[in-house]
Order: C-alpha cells, then structure tokens, then sequence
C-alpha cells in the first residue's frame, strides 16, 4: 500500500522559512522522482519543485530561488526547504510520486494528503 505523509508545514511569519518532509512507503523510493505541488483557496494546483531518481531538480518559477528540493533514499524522504516565505505562498502543499520525472511535474500516480503552510503578513 503506497502512502506519502507529508510533514512539517504551519504558521510562519513573513520572510521565515519551513522545512517541509514527505515520508514514503509501500513502493521503491529510490526509482520514483518525487515533486511538490502546492493549492491555495480557490486556485488550481500548481508545481513547485520535482527532483529525479538520480537527484536532477526542476524548480517552477513561483518559488524558484526560495525553495531547495532534495531527497534521502536511505529514509525514503522528499524535502522542500522554503525561504524567504511571503503570504502569497500560502496554501496546501502535496507530496507527489511517479516514476516518470515528466509526469510528476502535472500528474503523478500517488499524492500525498497535504500540510497546510501560512504566511501572516
């Protein structure tokens, strides 16, 4: 049974930073690229940053040099180091796996349930 549970998101003030954590199970961790994808009220959910089987990155202009993503096989974990926060990054942040790196930008087999991030102003 695959699952990814996403960790690490709440209440920052402007300008702070969160380290968000995406455990996995139920499938090969280190044959899947993994990505983070982010909704916020009323909008549509949109890529954040995705990182191959092999470490190669891409980053989505949204939050491109305030985000770092990475991976550690050994504990079948994504993170996404977030910077600089503002409170237009807002929203509900997903864990997403698939073994294709092109498809896990748009539409990976399995997401995760989501942690909530806030910026206040």
């Amino acid at each position: 049974q695959v699952q990814l549970v996403e960790s690490g998101g709440g209440l920052v003030q402007t300008g702070g930073s969160l380290r968000l954590s995406c455990a996995a199970s139920g499938f090969t961790f280190g044959n899947y690229a993994m990505g983070w994808h982010r909704q916020a009220p009323g909008k549509e959910r949109e890529l954040v940053a995705v990182i191959s089987s092999g470490g190669s990155t891409y980053y989505a202009d949204s939050m491109k040099g305030r985000v770092t993503i990475s991976r550690e096989n050994t504990k079948n974990t994504v993170y996404l180091q977030m910077n600089s926060l503002k409170p237009e990054d807002t929203a509900v942040y997903y864990c997403g796996a698939d073994r294709s790196f092109s498809r896990v930008h748009s539409r990976p087999d399995y997401w995760g349930q989501g942690t909530q991030v806030t910026v206040s102003s």
